[in-house]
This record gives structure tokens, C-alpha cells and sequence, in this order.
């Protein structure tokens, strides 16, 4: 089964964008999400989100306050909705967080974890990308017609999904017209790849050799 281990943000600031996501999420270079400098440019949106799910609206809340203290910016305001209850952020890296749960009322305490992290990929061929990702090695869980696949996770740290780019920026409260650099490297036990998107992956290294 394909995994992915973590996934590698590009920032301008390293420095500021790790500050970043320890402040706003608890996240570090031995988590499932590292940051690197790059200089590499783009602009609008950059065809990924990134999303945390948690256990209740508490959470999400908690974790949206931490975000916004740490310097982000809010996409789309916490609020109820068919699936749950969630808030979109977006990074100061410009990388676009959505913070849920399928919960809709508090069932306990506070506890500040994340059950999940969800990579989404927008891509522009759905069934195209399901392919490629298939001969790598991933196992489809769920399938929507033409518009939404989840693989399975396994023990993986990172879950991967793919939808399309429209329906995606749509989500995230942004337009989906963008261009340049992906902003992110996926690192898995697949290695060196690029998919049909241009979302680029590397073999997995120990997070001691994360730069």
C-alpha cells in the first residue's frame, strides 16, 4: 500500500513558518509536516489543502485561536455544516489549513490533538490522477464519480485524497486560478515521482535530515 510519511512545505522564511505551525498546531520537523526555505514562486492557489480533524467544535475552536495568534488568516469563519463543524485558515507560508470535525456539539473536555491529517491534491482529471496513483501503489477507499477519491491510510501519518481543483478552491473559500510553484513535496515510500498535476514526491528521509 502507498504511503505518505510527511509532506515538506516551501516558505521564504523557514525559520517563521516553523515558529508557525509549533505555535499554531504543535506540529515540528519530526511531525508529519517540515518546512524548507525556497525561493520558488507562485501565485493564487496553489492546488493543495491541508486539514486537521479533530474529535468536536471545541477543538477546531482551540486550534483556530492558536492559528490566528501564530499570524494566519481566516479563509472561511468556523461554522456548522452538513458534514460537521470547521474553519479554514490559511498559513502565513500561504499554505491553506482546514480545521474540522463531523462532530456538531462538544461530547467532553478539551484535548488538544488532531485524530487525522488529510492531504487534498486539486487536480484536473480526476480519474487520470486516480490512475497514477493506483500503478504507485495506493489503494482507492472512496470514490465519488469523477469529482472526489480517498485512498486508504493504513498506518500512514498522512491520508491522501484528490478532488477536483475547482470543487477544492471552491471549499477553501478561494479562486481556483493559480500558477508557479506547488509550494509542497510529498515524501512517501514511493520515491521520486511527479503526478499529473505536477505535485512532485521523494523517497521518505529521517527527520534528522529534513532541512
Amino acid at each position: 500500500m502507498g504511503e505518505i510519511e510527511y509532506v515538506t512545505l516551501d516558505a521564504a522564511d523557514a525559520s517563521a513558518a516553523r515558529r508557525f505551525y509549533a505555535e499554531a498546531f504543535g506540529l515540528d520537523d519530526r511531525s508529519q509536516v517540515r518546512v524548507r526555505e525556497a525561493g520558488a514562486e507562485s501565485s493564487g492557489f496553489r492546488g493543495f489543502t491541508l486539514s486537521l480533524t479533530v474529535a468536536q467544535p471545541s477543538v477546531v475552536d482551540s486550534y483556530v485561536r492558536s492559528a490566528l495568534d501564530a499570524g494566519a488568516t481566516v479563509l472561511k469563519p468556523a461554522a456548522k455544516s452538513l458534514w460537521g463543524y470547521g474553519c479554514v485558515v490559511q498559513a502565513p507560508d500561504g499554505a491553506i489549513w482546514n480545521l474540522a470535525t463531523s462532530a456538531k456539539k462538544d461530547a467532553g473536555p478539551v484535548e488538544r490533538r488532531f485524530d487525522a491529517l488529510v492531504l487534498l491534491l486539486g487536480v484536473a482529471d480526476v480519474p487520470a490522477s486516480r490512475r497514477f496513483y493506483t500503478g504507485q501503489g495506493f489503494t482507492v477507499g472512496k470514490s465519488f464519480a469523477r469529482m472526489y477519491v480517498e485512498f486508504e491510510a493504513g498506518d500512514s501519518p498522512v491520508k491522501l485524497g484528490l478532488y477536483r481543483r475547482r470543487a477544492l478552491a471552491k471549499s477553501a473559500g478561494v479562486p481556483a486560478e493559480g500558477s508557479g510553484s506547488h509550494g509542497i513535496t510529498i515524501a512517501g515510500d514511493a520515491g521520486a515521482a511527479t503526478d499529473p498535476d505536477g505535485f512532485a514526491w521523494e523517497a521518505a528521509a529521517p527527520a534528522a535530515s529534513a532541512s
